[in-house]
């Protein structure tokens, strides 16, 4: 395998990402597919209250949220006697 010298430009940088070359040209034609949007001003205000509330830690886990929607499920099903 050859070795490889990454310039000092890029290697100071936190953008630098080393990836397979066939991973990068399936996401390359990811890309053609999926459009990027950019949000709007009331979508970026609600992400930005989401991400305080996760470090809050003001959130349920999946498992506790599936676990809650089956016992609401499973109370409802239940036949009157």
């Amino acid at each position: 395998m050859p070795t490889i010298t990454i310039p000092k430009k890029l290697a100071n940088k936190n953008d630098l990402v080393v990836i397979p070359r066939q991973e990068y040209e399936e996401l390359l034609s990811l890309k053609k597919i999926i459009p990027i949007i950019k949000p709007t001003q009331s979508e970026l205000r609600a992400i930005a209250r989401g991400r305080k509330e996760i470090r809050e830690g003001k959130y349920v886990t999946w498992q506790a949220l599936k676990h809650e929607l089956a016992s609401s499920r499973n109370k409802h099903s239940k036949k009157a006697v």
